[in-house]
């Protein structure tokens, strides 16, 4: 059945609102006070959960945090985290994580790596088996990021700024995040999503261009990086890209 024109212009009109939130969903790491609704956590939980996932394993679970001690805990721990970093040298344009005890939405985000069995491995050990379970990892994670992502966009879309913290993988934090917010030791904390009204105006980051991400049918080799550009952006442009307005960046 042929598409009429005002089938057409309908999918323009929701692909437009869909932008909208896209665009909409700008970082703040500073909130104002604010008593987030039950019902606005599980929507935003809602929409995490109908997120696609490899062998449809869902392997997430997602814990919503209103105690401001623990709030608060996690956020010591985070800093601390980052002044360890800056003793070690790493000279990583961290932000200011002091926000996360005052975020008036905190979730936490867990995944289950034991779903990596729901796809294709052979389970014996091998070298063979080995590279199946690395491609396993990567579907997994990809199915979390899908989540994650449908968590955010659904926070956009009832007016939240929202902020992505990832600061959380090293095994020291999880031996320590994980009593505090009862997770089994079989899984794992990847992700922490804090949201609310934003204290001071977001502001929109710089995204690189569409030519410069979009290839039709080969990979357009004037947007390969060679090791050296790479590092030359790493230790030039990161920084200014960062954690600025686009319109400040040239």
């Amino acid at each position: 059945m042929a598409s009429t024109n005002d089938d057409r212009f309908n999918r323009v009109e929701r692909y437009n609102a869909l932008m909208d939130v896209i665009r909409s969903r700008m970082t703040n790491r500073a909130f104002a006070p604010y008593d987030v609704p039950k019902e606005h956590y599980e929507l935003i939980v809602e929409a995490a959960r109908h997120a696609p996932s490899g062998a449809n394993s869902q392997p997430w679970h997602y814990i919503v945090v209103t105690d401001p001690r623990v709030k608060e805990r996690l956020a010591d721990r985070i800093i601390a985290e980052q002044s360890r970093r800056a003793k070690l040298g790493m000279k990583f344009p961290t932000p200011n994580y002091k926000g996360m005890a005052t975020a008036p939405g905190l979730i936490v985000i867990v995944a289950d790596f034991r779903f990596v069995r729901a796809f294709p491995v052979l389970n014996d050990g091998s070298e063979l088996d080995q590279r199946y379970k690395q491609n396993a990892e990567r579907i997994l994670l990809q199915s979390i990021g899908a989540s994650v992502m449908s968590a955010h966009l659904a926070a956009a879309a009832l007016g939240y700024a929202v902020w992505w913290v990832t600061a959380i993988g090293q095994e020291e934090i999880q031996v320590e995040f994980k009593p505090a917010l009862g997770v089994p030791d079989e899984l794992a904390i990847i992700d922490i999503m804090c949201f609310g009204p934003p204290l001071n105006p977001s502001y929109k980051r710089w995204k690189k261009r569409l030519d410069q991400v979009m290839s039709y049918d080969r990979f357009n080799m004037a947007n390969f990086l060679t090791d050296e550009q790479l590092d030359q952006w790493i230790k030039e442009e990161r920084a200014r890209v960062m954690y600025r307005d686009e319109s400040k960046v040239d």
